[in-house]
């Protein structure tokens, strides 16, 4: 082999300053980034153009808060010496800091094209590639490592891995066979081992070699290799009569446990429901168990399983009265029917959560098992809750949000309580209430944040960004809810960048079946799914479809829509004076931003100190309001579900209005068939399949435009069918729907404007009749729609009108009578707090 070839003369150094350099390199990897920067003075003050040197100089300082003086020096070490490896691999270092992997694995590749054997640079390599899923380039990253080092057990398994991920099965299988030969006295019980089986196992399944499968998984579990029990049961895909013998005699074996007897619910048959379930909902019911309902409420996808729960509970609940009064019991019920009385208690608490769950705007039922409750039990913190969750599905936020304080008020120092009745507060639009009752459990109370709202945002609580975000956005605060709906997107952006460390943490582990699974095709799975084993490539790649991510992209776009729409709609969200509580938390702010810019009087240790907090440059979301390309904006942000989430149709929905907006017409169009194949009936899609044809009609399109169009559109609007035919023939089809009408009346506002705008609030008024099948949601849309859009002197009608359809909600009274009940409840809490400090 010929000698490797010097360096470079002007990358030469003398022998003092090459000590030195290496004693750099050291101090950056502790990370003592002040005698790092040092070293780097040291060595340039005798050689200024030292490329090398220059770039790890640059690194230290973007380390130190001098980031734009450090990307600087680590571009001048580049171009100082270009052909360069340290040079190039601490650019890619400065690049995946700003988390833009792409340009950190094109320096990477530039690095090795000088060093090619460079170990380092190439295991970073293969984590970034895992990071970007260039699998392709991966196999070949994975395969010159394992070349350099065959005897690193991670090398070995990066390949399998590698091979996998491209689909080369028995490439994957071949390598695992080769590396588990090699596997000389493995002990008994040994994790790693367990774990590389099963993987092994699950590949030859994939396989579709099942009898070499089975084979290996009964020789090792017979052997003690592995270790998960679950893993094997699974594997061997017992069918439901075997999985109820197992269930049943864990069971017995393990009397106290619960799931045994909890599994067997959903598996049996109905026939052999009642059996099982009456035993379980007693346990459950005599030892008072809160979650009881919501363990079990599942079952309900089964009408029939629901049907005998509630036979069972409401029989038990008039068993335990019985002819006597609830405060009185026969010695037999006593001695029958468990402890008393809180098995009485618990069943109408039951009872109030399944009435308020299958009948969500008709509370009557459930609130008249609540009032049992606490007129036998009035210091019972969860009956109050079911209350406030019973007024909110009925459409009273107002009464919920009062009930919810009545729960807190009996046990303050309840972390879970006081969340709960802060969200409920957002709901009713107290944003300054509700930010009172989380500064008592966030570093607010420790003067640390400048609001809880930033404390809450740093730990990534998706529960209060997307509740006080869609409660800003309900106030006309569109500014602050953008805002809110950021630090989601951000939060996500995280969760992508902290896969980053597991890509090697889950090879060096052989925690490889709880990394990448066999499995590639299946949708995002819930946590309660035990069925499918995890993976966290999959849950990366999935991560977007969450519901939290899912609800705020989609109602920050239709922000961005509606500030194209109208521009005005900046100027008006744009903050007014601020109150008390805002104008602390902004003094606050600053004082803290003014610290972290104070610079430290007493030396600190690099590692220990703590990064001084980022400066809010968009304390008002102004910013994100007033960009200048908003559509663009919702397009960024609705393109990625239209994969993850194909199956919902609000996203296409949104998707051909940002389109139709930007005359995108075959992309709206495109949208609009996706939006049909899910539901044609959809009342929301019917408006815009006639505002599309409109639009088209009236427009100048190229002849192939044209003809494109004219292909598809007939699967929407048939051929030689008028408009106001289609918008007819729709809404009789689906006369008994308030969609349909809502759906029919703004076609009609589309076609004719103001020539049928008495037709379309006649449809409208028609959602009061009891006929119609409406809800809440609909309601409100409608009152939007002839507000906003009509400007209909009937708003004031259809609201009296569905307030008097649902008679519990107060969310379609006015607002000064709305103002007017927090009022009355603030009055009422007050009184009933100073009675509280009177009796202690």
């Amino acid at each position: 082999m010929a000698p490797a070839a010097p360096p470079p003369a002007k990358r030469a150094l003398p022998t003092k300053e090459n000590t030195v350099f290496k004693s750099l390199l050291q101090l950056y990897e502790s990370r003592q980034y002040k005698k790092a920067l040092k070293a780097a003075d040291q060595i340039l003050k005798k050689v200024p153009e030292h490329g090398e040197t220059t770039s790890m100089k640059g690194l230290v300082l973007t380390n130190m808060d001098r980031k734009e003086e450090g990307i600087d020096l680590v571009k001048k070490g580049v171009r100082l010496d270009i052909t360069s490896h340290i040079c190039w691999h601490v650019y890619g270092i400065v690049h995946k800091s700003d988390r833009n992997y792409e340009e950190a694995l094109k320096c990477y590749r530039k690095a090795l094209q000088y060093d090619k054997d460079n170990v380092n640079i190439i295991r970073d390599s293969a984590q970034l590639q895992l990071q970007l899923r260039h699998y392709d380039g991966l196999r070949e990253t994975r395969l010159a490592l394992l070349k350099l080092r065959p005897f690193v057990r991670t090398g070995w398994i990066g390949l399998a891995v590698a091979y996998r991920l491209n689909g080369n099965l028995q490439g994957a299988r071949q390598v695992l066979k080769q590396y588990i030969s090699s596997l000389k006295d493995v002990p008994n019980y040994d994790l790693e081992y367990s774990e590389l089986m099963l993987y092994y196992i699950r590949l030859l399944e994939d396989l579709q070699e099942y009898s070499e499968a089975m084979q290996l998984l009964d020789v090792h579990a017979k052997g003690r290799s592995i270790v998960d029990k679950t893993a094997i049961t699974l594997l061997r895909g017992e069918s439901r009569e075997k999985a109820m013998q197992l269930l049943q005699q864990l069971a017995a074996d393990l009397p106290r446990a619960n799931a045994p007897k909890r599994l067997p619910l959903t598996i049996c048959t109905c026939e052999a429901f009642r059996p099982l379930v009456e035993p379980y909902l007693l346990s459950g019911l005599s030892r008072g168990i809160p979650s009881l309902f919501a363990d079990v409420k599942s079952l309900y996808v089964d009408l029939e399983k629901r049907q005998m729960i509630e036979e069972y509970v409401t029989n038990l609940c008039v068993s335990l009265t019985g002819p006597t009064t609830s405060g009185e019991r026969t010695e037999n019920s006593t001695q029958n029917l468990g402890p008393e009385p809180s098995t009485y208690i618990w069943s109408l608490y039951f009872l109030a959560q399944h009435h308020s769950y299958i009948s969500p705007t008709k509370p009557q039922k459930a609130l008249e098992y609540i009032d049992l409750a606490l007129a036998h039990t009035p210091t019972l913190p969860e009956l109050y809750m079911i209350k406030a969750r019973a007024l909110k599905r009925a459409g009273d936020p107002i009464g919920a949000s009062r009930a919810m304080e009545d729960a807190r008020r009996l046990d303050k120092q309840d972390r879970f309580i006081n969340t709960k009745t802060a969200k409920y507060l957002l709901r009713d639009g107290q944003v300054e209430g509700a930010s009172t009752i989380l500064g008592l459990f966030t570093k607010e109370s420790q003067k640390d944040a400048a609001s809880p709202g930033s404390d809450l945002e740093e730990m990534q609580s998706l529960l209060y960004m997307l509740e006080e975000g869609d409660a800003f956005r309900r106030m006309g605060k569109l500014s602050m809810a953008l805002k809110r709906y950021k630090g989601i997107e951000k939060a996500f952006a995280e969760f992508e960048d902290d896969q980053f460390d597991f890509h090697s943490y889950c090879l060096r582990r052989h925690t490889l079946t709880a990394y990448e699974t066999y499995v590639t095709d299946l949708p995002l799975m819930s946590c309660d799914d035990l069925t499918q084993p995890f993976s966290l490539l999959r849950w990366e790649d999935n991560a977007k479809s969450h519901p939290a991510y899912v609800s705020s992209a989609l109602s920050a776009a239709r922000i961005y829509i509606r500030i194209y729409d109208d521009p005005a709609l900046i100027v008006a969200s744009a903050p007014a004076s601020l109150t008390d509580t805002q104008k602390k938390a902004r003094k606050k702010a600053k004082k803290a931003e003014k610290k972290a810019e104070t610079p430290m009087l007493a030396p600190t240790d690099d590692k220990d100190s703590p990064p001084a907090p980022a400066k809010d440059e968009d304390p008002d979301g102004m910013k994100l309001l007033s960009v200048v390309d908003p559509l663009e904006q919702a397009m960024r942000l609705v393109k990625p579900l239209e994969d993850l989430q194909a199956s919902d149709i609000r996203i296409w929905l949104i998707a051909y209005d940002i389109s139709l907006r930007r005359k995108k017409y075959l992309q709206a169009l495109k949208a609009l068939k996706a939006a049909c194949e899910l539901d044609k009936n959809s009342s929301e899609l019917h408006y815009r399949v006639i505002e599309f044809k409109s639009t088209v009609d009236s427009s100048q399109l190229s002849a192939d435009m044209k003809g494109s169009i004219d292909e598809v559109l007939p699967l929407l609007v048939p051929s030689g069918l008028s408009l106001e035919q289609f918008n007819n023939d729709f809404v009789q089809r689906n006369s008994g729907s308030a969609a349909a009408q809502l759906g029919y009346s703004r076609a009609l506002w589309i076609m004719y404007k103001d020539s049928e705008k008495r037709r379309a609030e006649d449809a409208l008024a028609s959602l009061s009749r009891e006929d119609v099948d409406t809800s809440i949601q609909i309601g409100l849309d409608a009152l939007a729609f002839l507000r906003d859009v009509v400007r209909s002197p009937q708003v004031d009608n259809l609201r009296t009108a569905l307030a008097q359809r649902f008679p519990a909600s107060t969310i379609f009274k006015a607002e000064s009578e709305r103002e007017q009940l927090r009022a009355d409840h603030t009055r009422a809490a007050a009184t009933e707090e100073e009675k509280a400090e009177e009796l202690i």
